[in-house]
């Protein structure tokens, strides 16, 4: 079994592997079904944040379980989902063998399947668009960011969870998949049916701004965390440097997270020194992680952030912020200050266990409060393609702060 470390948002993801050992149980009385069983219960027992776990015995919980009669592994897996809800933390799960498999292609960088980025509504169960990705099956068919996926090849999507829902949209090139799509803009759902393919997943949009008060601007817009990100930020801003960049805007708008170790990595590309974030496990030790070396530039900063910015997001943005590196405009983050792991088990099943709370390096604990922009600007609903248009006001409040921080410098 191997322990994986990573943050978990809406939108899942896959981090650096570390050793953990192998568990063996010592009873040998028990089925393979109660061993996967007890396996699971191990991994919880010494990882999970919480050392009352949701105030119950923990001890007592696996032998309960213990007395059911397992059968099948479709029974032992909803034995485990039963154990893990006992917790109350929805971020602590079981992921089948091949919600794993995907999870872990997710966070390499590419994927097949149609393309999208989801959430579930908590109050409808309904899946919800947060948008697709550039160039894929499903922008190409017309869908867009708030659209509701009623149904996947006829089946309401209330049946399913997050990752089956995901699972159920991906599949081999070529193949189809039905949508059932709700936009805000019909009374009725329709059926789109979209061919799979194989999906590149870029998380860098970036584009030299020219501004004539000014100079030029970059402009770097941030979809997710994955195992690229840092190394293509990097690239960028170094290619914006050489052609005369005089500040920067970075787009974290409904940047759900990914990657802990990206999340840090990019903080470290504009960071000379300082504290990124600080992590807190089950005995309260604190741990930290530093900006090291010299920042690629020191041009002024402004972040973009809303309701949709979370997990890695939030610990870029703090860190940003509190070392007052960027100021930051929109509006407040989601508030994911929960640091999960992915554990192996041994018939290729996960589990994605919440092993550590962050907190920002002004030991802030943004866990369901969320981080509060310097520059509050609340933002009608946009399409993807009014990202950085007049209609941006969120963008064009941040074009106004480097612009406005450049004048000021050079009065000086």
């Amino acid at each position: 079994m191997k322990k994986r470390f990573l943050q978990i948002p809406l939108l899942l993801i896959l981090p650096i592997l570390l050793s953990w050992g192998l568990w063996i149980s010592s009873a040998t009385a028990l089925t393979e079904e109660q061993g996967l069983l007890g396996e699971a219960w191990r991994i919880v027992n010494l990882a999970y944040v919480d050392d009352s776990f949701n105030h119950q015995n923990w001890w007592f919980v696996r032998q309960n379980l213990m007395k059911k009669p397992l059968t099948t592994r479709e029974e032992t897996y909803s034995t485990i989902q039963e154990m893990l809800a006992s917790l109350e933390d929805p971020f602590t799960r079981l992921l089948k063998p091949q919600q794993y498999r995907n999870l872990q292609v997710d966070t390499s960088g590419e994927l097949t399947g149609v393309g999208l980025q989801i959430a579930l509504d908590s109050q409808t169960g309904e899946l919800i668009v947060i948008s697709p990705l550039e160039g894929s099956p499903a922008e190409t068919a017309g869908i867009q960011a708030g659209d509701r996926v009623v149904k996947i090849d006829g089946h309401p999507t209330t049946e399913f969870s997050l990752d089956e829902a995901a699972n159920r949209m991906r599949g081999t090139v070529g193949s189809p998949v039905i949508l059932t799509i709700l936009k805000e803009s019909r009374d009725q759902p329709q059926d789109i049916t979209i061919i799979r393919d194989q999906i590149e997943i870029n998380p860098v949009y970036a584009k030299l701004k020219s501004n004539s008060q000014a100079g030029p601007i970059g402009y770097i817009r941030l979809s997710q965390f994955n195992a690229n990100a840092t190394a293509e930020i990097s690239q960028v801003i170094e290619s914006f440097e050489q052609k005369g960049a005089i500040g920067y805007i970075l787009d974290l708008r409904n940047n759900p997270g990914g990657l802990l170790q990206a999340g840090v990595g990019i903080a470290r590309l504009w960071l000379d020194d300082g504290t990124i974030v600080y992590t807190v496990n089950r005995q309260r030790v604190l741990g930290s992680f530093e900006a090291v070396g010299i920042a690629i530039t020191n041009a002024p900063l402004v972040v973009l952030t809303n309701k949709g910015t979370a997990s890695a997001s939030e610990i870029l943005a703090g860190a940003l912020q509190d070392n007052g590196r960027a100021m930051l405009v929109g509006e407040k983050t989601f508030g994911k200050g929960l640091i999960q792991s992915l554990f192996d088990l041994s018939d290729g099943s996960g589990l994605a266990v919440t092993v550590a709370k962050y907190e920002t390096p002004n030991h802030i604990d943004i866990n369901k409060q969320g981080i509060i922009p310097d520059v509050v600007i609340k933002q009608d609903p946009i399409l993807p393609n009014q990202i950085t248009t007049e209609a941006d006001k969120q963008y064009q409040a941040a074009l106004e702060l480097i612009t406005s921080q450049f004048v000021l410098t050079n009065a000086a």
